[in-house]
């Protein structure tokens, strides 16, 4: 069988609330992944960028727009916050596609993400059914200059790698 393989670009971000809490408590949700962090997002759903920034890249590829659709019915209609759920439902459209690979990039200044990186890919890999060899997971401050350098949010960009088969 011959194969096309397609790449899609996904991106997403969120600004952090204002209020502090206590970081051995209360987490932001990265990949799938609690990572401690004295704030919150600003956002109806967890606000999991980085899988909010996969399913964007999914509906690249499948052509259905699930943030701001599906999602949001999800969340506002439903009460379900949990960014795993709109990923599933993005799934749902891939067909025979199967992901091959998929290479994130996170810009943030906090929480240092070092020592959780191994934790989120393996997260990602499993939501997603591939081998955690397979997702690449970088982060940056982009040396400050922009409001996610400055600890102002988070904003990710994801690239996705898909196996196609041609009719």
């Amino acid at each position: 069988m011959e194969y096309a393989y397609l790449t899609t670009i996904g991106q997403d971000s969120h600004r952090f609330t204002e209020d502090i809490y206590d970081p051995s408590s209360n987490g932001i949700m990265l990949g799938g992944y609690k990572v401690p962090h004295d704030r919150q997002f600003l956002a109806n759903s967890d606000g999991d960028v980085i899988l909010h920034a996969i399913t964007n890249a999914v509906s690249g590829y499948t052509g259905v727009n699930i943030l701001g659709g599906a999602a949001d019915k999800i969340c506002l209609e439903q009460g379900i916050k949990d960014s795993r759920v709109y990923l599933e439902e993005a799934l749902k459209y891939m067909g025979d596609a199967k992901i091959v690979h998929v290479s994130m990039t996170v810009e943030c200044l906090r929480p240092k993400l070092k020592e959780h990186i191994p934790s989120i890919k393996k997260s990602v890999a499993d939501l997603l059914g591939i081998d955690p060899s397979h997702v690449g997971l970088t982060a940056t401050t982009g040396e400050g200059l922009t409001g996610f350098g400055k600890g102002e949010g988070i904003q990710v960009f994801v690239i996705m790698t898909f196996k196609v088969p041609e009719a």
